[in-house]
Order: structure tokens, then C-alpha cells, then sequence
């Protein structure tokens, strides 16, 4: 598998995103919504979406990069065959640690990241 996020692994078309929303499974944290759905598909997607007021332009792309590249780094342990949609909500700066750990929590309350029991 590549390590890499590749152009297939993100959710794209509004009707993807929509079934997202509409069949998804919902886990929150005290600043990011994860909702989990099935793709059919072999490989996972995801899709990083800050609310309206997260902040300017700059901190939106910044969280985006995050989580993205959080999930790169794990998506080798993931379960396959799933769709994530991340809705991020405006909170005190994380560091990387924090937040990486709070996914993985999220990750494993879904039942997508088996490994974390294992540690």
C-alpha cells in the first residue's frame, strides 16, 4: 500500500459526500466530528470539512493538513473498505499529539482501527 494520500482516497462528488452524512455512523470528540460509512470499495476515502466560522483561510487549510496527514500515517492500520468525513469545530490549538490521539480514540470507537487495543 502507498503511503501516500492519493487522489483516490478522497471523497470528491457532492452524492458521496452526501451518503456520508445521510447513512454515516457519528463519533465525536470535544473538537471533531468523525462519521464513518461503508464504501464498497477496496481502499479507504476521506474528507476533511471545517464549519463556517472555524476561521480564516489559513487555519482551515492548516487543520486540513493535519488530519490529513494524520490519517496517511495510519490508514496502513485501517480496516478497508470505508468512507471518513471529518467535520472540524473551532477550538484552543491542539498540538499534533493531542490530536492524534483523540482520532485514534475516535478511529477505534468505530471499529475501523483494531491495533489500538493490541497497544
Amino acid at each position: 500500500m502507498r503511503r501516500s494520500l492519493t487522489k483516490l482516497e478522497i471523497v470528491r462528488k457532492k452524492s458521496d459526500i452526501d451518503a456520508i452524512f445521510r447513512e454515516g455512523r457519528r463519533y465525536a470528540s470535544s473538537w471533531v466530528r468523525l462519521i464513518v460509512r461503508k464504501n464498497g470499495l477496496d481502499y479507504n476515502r476521506m474528507i476533511v470539512i471545517p464549519v463556517r466560522n472555524y476561521g480564516p483561510s489559513h487555519q482551515r487549510n492548516k487543520i486540513r493538513r493535519q488530519l490529513k496527514e494524520i490519517w496517511r500515517i495510519e490508514k496502513p492500520n485501517f480496516s478497508p473498505g470505508f468512507d471518513f468525513a471529518f467535520v472540524v469545530y473551532p477550538k484552543k490549538v491542539l498540538d499534533h499529539a493531542t490530536q492524534k490521539k483523540e482520532l485514534l480514540k475516535l478511529f477505534s470507537q468505530a471499529g475501523v482501527y483494531p491495533q489500538l487495543s493490541e497497544r
